[in-house]
């Protein structure tokens, strides 16, 4: 197990910026960016042993600090949206920043994905880690609260491990998760659409026209959103199924069976070369997201281009908008509370 890191550029503020390359004895590297806790690049094996990377982002410093599709980073405090950017903890509202239009989406414009962590190597017994903190203070993007996060990258033998946690010294909302843009092709530049799915969920999060929640559960069988038997993701994307002429694809959270402790949230498959991802977390959702707003053209990682679809997320989270909707699982996180998350990406051969 090997453990290195090299400069990465500075920020347009001057902060340095660091990557950290883990090994394994299997061959298998992953490298993260301090800026956004950002998963640049991470190999994994097809059926024949050839390692390629898998997942999508940029050869430098400055393709993160332009980008607007969170490649590879960590979002927070709250993952995904929060209609009307409008935040409600024991009867106090806050005003959140506006980036989606007039919604709060991956925890503001100045959200952890575009902040500096400091890095600190380890090793454990399982492999290398790297160990990412932040502190956000009182009133970042709106959020009450000084926030103390820790964010842990363990290679293991098989894949990356990704242990969150928190602390508050006031009552907040926190949901993290990681965004990255798999294609197990090893075939930069290429779409997913391929791809088969897994996600085993009787029920995903009913949305409107915005990808706000209505606060409802929907049951996905007999539906383009249902992935129980596994579906290769283009075979029902351009259907006319509202729920997909909406997202321009798909963007939806799926509930994950009800049990404590890491559990499989989906599993994914790319045919030709045999690479599959299984995805396992302690969280009660996944968002399935199909690169629907990738931009056409977009340079990517060793003169690879991007277009739409050339990555999908699966973020395992706590629910979507549950501040604004009563019945929906919490987020909020007290004083004396210790907020702990997990998510285990392992490859496997088909």
């Amino acid at each position: 197990m090997q453990l290195s890191s090299r400069p990465f550029g500075t920020t347009r503020d001057g902060v340095p910026v660091e990557l950290y390359t883990l090994s394994n004895a299997a061959g298998m590297e992953a490298d993260i960016a301090t800026f956004g806790g950002a998963l640049v690049r991470l190999t994994a094996p097809d059926r024949d042993g050839n390692l390629a990377d898998v997942v999508l982002g940029y050869d430098d410093l400055d393709g993160y600090l332009d980008d607007q599709c969170y490649f590879g980073r960590l979002v927070g405090r709250v993952a995904n949206r929060i209609g009307g950017a409008r935040l409600v903890l024991d009867g106090r509202e806050y005003a959140l920043d506006r980036n989606n239009g007039r919604h709060h989406l991956h925890g503001g414009a100045g959200g952890f994905h575009s902040r500096v962590w400091k890095a600190e190597p380890i090793e454990t017994r399982v492999g290398p880690a790297l160990v990412l903190r932040h502190e956000s203070p009182d009133g970042d993007q709106g959020y009450p609260g000084n926030l103390a996060v820790s964010a842990i990258y363990t290679l293991t033998g098989d894949g990356l491990r990704l242990d969150f946690s928190a602390a508050t010294d006031k009552t907040t909302a926190v949901n993290l998760t990681a965004h990255s843009y798999f294609n197990l092709s090893g075939r930069p530049g290429e779409d997913c659409l391929g791809h088969v799915l897994t996600i085993p969920a009787r029920r995903c999060l009913e949305t409107d026209a915005e990808l706000i929640p209505t606060g409802c559960l929907a049951e996905v069988a007999g539906t383009p959103l249902d992935f129980k038997a596994g579906v290769a993701i283009g075979a029902r994307i351009r259907q006319d199924f509202l729920p997909l002429v909406n997202g321009h694809g798909y963007d939806h959270c799926y509930v994950l069976d009800s049990r404590a402790g890491l559990r499989p949230a989906a599993s994914v498959v790319e045919p030709v070369s045999g690479r599959g991802l299984e995805v396992l977390t302690t969280q009660p959702c996944v968002q399935f997201y199909s690169g629907n707003h990738i931009p056409e053209g977009l340079p990517g990682k060793g003169g690879a281009v991007y277009a739409e679809r050339s990555g999908l997320c699966l973020e395992p989270q706590g629910f979507v908008d549950a501040p604004g909707h009563a019945p929906f699982p919490e987020v909020a996180l007290r004083p004396g509370e210790a907020y702990r998350q997990t998510i285990l990406y392992r490859f496997f051969v088909k």
